[in-house]
């Protein structure tokens, strides 16, 4: 009875039922059917049919394969079920991990909202050349068909390895019709990775001749399924050859860039969106100016303005195809225009004429763009009859519209007018938004309006919203202008009681205390900062207290100070005087001043860069693997990442490039920054990326720290709307068995599911709760309220988060996955 149960439930298991198909069949797999006899056809047929089931070469619609991202061994693993749905309950929604943000950004949408009419649907089909290959009852040679169904069969059930040493066993007899048989059969059934595996296969044998129509048929397959990097490699392939893409290549490839993520899709979009107009002479379609026109837009506004000459070209475009602009189009022109430095009214004047001229009414988001073009350029009386027409158009204009008027008064010296506008504001609102009072308090603090300045401040305090910062650095610096130094440091106070700490706020104090000679306090304050990692040293901080030792001729804390300095690779920035006696003193420590400062690690870096190396770092090395750069990247997206990365470009400050180096503040700090190639990263390129792919150290165990744990979450951890903690994680199954025994030892239960290639460790309800304990200490104190575990998201984004609950999860004692799952 037990073993008809055994052999019951096999059966019934539908994903171990073909993984022995697939076993039984691995021992042949190098071994094509022997040659059949050669049978005389009489008549052999020349049309082109379907082969039917009963046919001895009938090949099936989707041969057995293995999915490398479904384990045999975990208990949510199912062929019928996609893992992406495993990860989620059935009712929940899937949600990009990599780019949620726990807490949404507060203020005004910075994004062009377009109108739903403005997606349009083009059904009319490309004209692609066919591809010219036999079917197989054509083929004249039976053993020849019958080794071409073996490989049109076996070919998509293997990984690349495996196929690469399957196709090498048939060179012999292999020729290019043959390959294109197989590729187009991959097509066919549509194992569109298949057919790229044995295309690049067959640009390497030397009977490869270039087949366009076969080239344009594989790229317009893999565009279509979203696979841009392969599309694109074909895409590279047809132009070397010397030829021209086809329309439908061109077309493909941009929509396929636009709907994948990564830091440059959109660059390289736009950039084979203008190709296809120069190069190929094609005028595109309109459904491809608009999905373009929408993705050039669909960023914040600080990342969309660097787009406007692309929109511009887009517009060109429409006008000389004579195709139908829609409204969003001179929208969102005129939104580009309004976010740019230096804004370029005559062009919005134009635009808004040939609105008019094609009858389109000015929307409200329009009008609001000419508000905010209007208080760049100071324009009072145009922003005056753009708020009547919005006036006109909706009774309520929304609170930025109040915010541009404000700004625009204040750009021609009339602060009261300004303080007026936020009055209004107040009452026809009958509430005030973040930005309101960060511009009317930073309009009034410019003008040196020391008593209005301080009562909005007052009454911003109050009113108990958040973001109170960059309105105390505006009050500060009017008083350190206004040279009122008690007012400065009741303010800097006062700041203490309702803000988490911040650099920029520190210096301004620091300089003070600098200039009154305060230097006992100065050196507290300084000590403050060095030790505190939320808010840190930079240039400006060691410079002031540089000057100050100096000064006060504290020579040997001024040498520390520099060495310091040296070591950041901070440049020096005091008064002539003291930088000659600042050289003198160092003459006399000649030796030791002359001796090369050696980069490393200090204790705390160490284990800062292991943590983020768990949560997604990237090592760059060379192609001997005896330099290594750390890449960081943070999610533009991600309010954690924006505040995060500052305090990351600041602790690994020496180890950065000089391109790196010259920024002035955060806003200057690139999303994306690499260090300097050195050896003292061998060690860790070892461990965390051997052959150039990420992993799991055996001795990770020894290394999870509470910092470590701490500087993982922050960079690679999300907390969830319910108040769960999660961390994300890419290796192999061992590497997190090896992690979930680590946290067992230290008594952090969690438990643990994989989505794709990434594992995500889930700290769940008082879990959560006691690992925010055992890492508080180290997380920064911006962060704190953004990554406490178990607290109200606080205006989050709504997430469905993973599902750890449905049978699915995977602890020490059943998590023996095998290194297939990590592929």
């Amino acid at each position: 009875n037990s073993d008809k149960l055994t052999t019951l439930l096999f059966m019934s298991t539908p994903l171990l039922r073909n993984t022995s198909l697939i076993q039984s069949s691995m021992s042949t797999v190098l071994r094509p059917p022997s040659s059949p006899l050669r049978h005389h056809h009489g008549g052999r047929r020349h049309h082109r049919h379907h082969l039917l089931p009963s046919s001895p070469f009938f090949l099936p619609l989707k041969p057995l394969s293995l999915s490398p991202s479904i384990s045999l061994y975990t208990p949510f693993s199912s062929s019928s079920t996609s893992p992406q749905q495993l990860l989620l309950n059935s009712q929940e929604t899937q949600v990009d991990f990599d780019k949620w943000d726990p807490i949404s950004a507060s203020g005004f949408a910075e994004s062009f909202n377009f109108d739903d009419s403005f997606d349009s649907v083009e059904l009319k089909k490309f004209e692609t050349p066919a591809v010219e290959v036999r079917e197989l009852e054509d083929i004249p040679d039976q053993w020849r068909r019958a080794r071409l169904a073996w490989l049109c069969k076996e070919l998509p059930a293997h990984k690349t390895p495996t196929m690469v040493r399957i196709l090498n066993a048939q060179r012999k007899w292999i020729r290019q019709e043959d390959g294109t048989f197989v590729a187009v059969h991959c097509m066919r059934i549509r194992e569109n990775e298949a057919a790229f595996r044995v295309y690049k296969w067959m640009m390497q044998q030397h009977w490869f001749r270039f087949d366009f129509a076969l080239a344009t048929k594989l790229a317009d397959y893999l565009g279509k399924e979203r696979k841009h990097l392969k599309c694109r490699e074909i895409f590279d392939d047809i132009i070397n050859q010397g030829r021209v893409p086809c329309e439908s290549t061109f077309h493909i490839l941009i929509i396929a860039y636009l709907s994948s993520s990564g830091p440059s899709v959109l660059d390289e979009a736009c950039n084979i969106y203008n190709r296809m107009v120069h190069l190929g002479g094609y005028k595109p379609r309109l459904n491809l100016h608009n999905s373009l026109f929408k993705a050039l837009l669909g960023k914040a506004s600080s990342e969309s303005k660097h787009f406007l000459k692309q929109a511009e070209f887009i517009y060109q475009n429409l006008t000389s195809s004579g195709l139908e602009i829609h409204k969003d189009i001179f929208g969102g022109l005129i939104w580009l225009h309004s976010y740019q430095d230096v804004v370029d009214m005559e062009r919005i004047a134009a635009l808004r004429a040939e609105m008019r001229s094609r009858g389109i009414k000015e929307s409200k988001e329009v009008l609001v763009s000419v508000l905010r073009a209007c208080s760049k350029d100071g324009n009072v009386e145009e922003a005056e009859r753009t708020w009547s027409k919005l006036l006109s158009t909706d009774g309520s204009p929304p609170s930025q519209a109040f915010v541009y008027r404000m700004e625009a008064y204040a750009k021609i010296g009339e602060p009261t007018k300004s303080l007026k506008v936020f009055r209004r504001m107040q009452e026809q609102l009958g509430s005030t938004s973040v930005a309101a009072y960060h511009k009317i308090i930073k309009v009034l603090s410019k003008h040196q309006k020391l008593d209005l300045a301080d009562s909005i401040m007052s009454e911003f305090i109050n009113s108990g919203m958040k973001q109170l910062v960059p309105s105390f650095i505006d009050l500060m610096r009017m008083y350190s202008i206004a040279g009122l130094h008690e007012k400065l440091e009741s303010t800097f106070l006062r700041y203490r009681e309702v803000c988490h700490p911040n650099l920029t706020v520190f210096n301004i104090y620091l300089d003070l205390l600098v200039n009154t000679s305060n230097l006992s306090l100065a050196e507290e304050i300084f000590h403050e900062m060095r030790g505190n990692v939320a808010i840190g040293v930079d240039s400006r901080a060691c410079n002031s207290i540089l000057r100050g030792y100096m000064t006060s001729g504290e020579y040997m804390k001024a040498v520390k100070i520099y060495n310091l300095m040296r070591q950041k690779k901070y440049d020096v920035e005091i008064e002539s005087s003291l930088m000659e006696r600042l050289d003198y003193v160092l003459s006399l420590r000649e030796k030791v001043v002359e001796e090369p400062i050696r980069l490393k690690l200090t204790p705390e870096q160490r284990e800062v860069l292991t943590g983020l190396l768990l949560g997604g770092v990237q090592i760059k090395s060379d192609g001997e693997r005896r330099l290594h750069a750390i890449h960081y990247e943070f999610n533009e997206e991600s309010r954690i990442h924006s505040i995060f990365k500052r305090h990351i470009h600041d602790e690994f400050h020496e180890w950065l490039g000089s391109h790196d180096m010259m920024v002035d503040n955060t806003a200057d700090i690139p999303n994306s920054f690499t260090t300097i190639s050195h050896s003292y990263f061998t060690f860790y390129a070892d461990q965390f990326w051997p052959n150039g792919h990420p992993c799991i150290p055996k001795l990770i165990h020894r290394w999870l720290s509470p910092r470590v744990l701490a500087y993982w979450y922050m960079y690679g951890g999300y907390r969830t709307s319910s108040g769960d903690i999660l961390l994300k994680v890419k290796g192999s199954s061992e590497g997190v068995v090896s992690i979930l025994k680590a946290l067992k030892a230290k008594s952090l239960d969690c438990r643990v599911k994989k989505r794709g290639r990434v594992f995500w460790i889930g700290f769940l309800g008082d879990n959560a709760t006691f690992f925010w304990k055992v890492v508080e200490p180290f997380i920064l104190d911006e962060l704190q309220e953004l990554l406490k575990a178990g607290g109200d998201s606080n205006g989050s984004l709504e997430t469905q988060c993973i599902n750890f609950d449905s049978g699915s999860e995977t602890d020490k004692k059943n998590s023996e996955c095998s290194d297939a799952d990590t592929s």
